[in-house]
């Protein structure tokens, strides 16, 4: 892991509660677990009304965004409050972190712009995230995304 992927991963885990007991891409694996994977989110997004975006997380087009209110309508207050008290942060902190980055995470998660991995592994999250913000970091500081 390099230097970049290295302040990625600590920055993150410190935006979404370095303390906690887990890290963040243990709290996501257990999002996707308790969702029934990919498909079963997806299937809570479009129940909610949101496929659309979601969809376009996955699709090799551009991510549509999604707000954190609607993240929380479509994921649920419960799961978001459990998914707070995990990594130790407000329910009002994390909604927005998810609402910038979840889309991001699926995206990466899908290459070929189809659900091939119903359940990705706890590894492959934490690579996608690592790749999400270190694209992030290299788009605030001038580099390539």
């Amino acid at each position: 892991m390099g230097l970049l992927d290295s302040l990625a991963k600590n920055a993150l885990g410190g935006m979404l509660g370095g303390a906690s007991k887990q890290d963040p891409a243990t709290m996501l694996s257990g999002l996707l677990n308790d969702a029934g994977g990919l498909q079963g989110l997806m299937g809570q997004f479009q129940k909610a009304g949101f496929g659309d975006q979601f969809a376009s997380w996955v699709s090799a087009g551009a991510n549509q965004p999604i707000e954190a209110e609607q993240l929380q309508k479509a994921v649920g207050a419960d799961e978001i409050q459990r998914l707070a008290s995990k990594v130790g942060m407000q329910t009002h902190t994390v909604l927005p972190l998810l609402a910038q980055f979840l889309p991001q995470v699926i995206d990466k998660l899908t290459p070929k712009g189809q659900i091939d991995d119903n359940l990705p592994s706890g590894s492959q999250i934490q690579s996608a995230l690592t790749s999400v913000i270190s694209s992030s970091f290299s788009g605030l500081f001038g580099g390539k995304r």
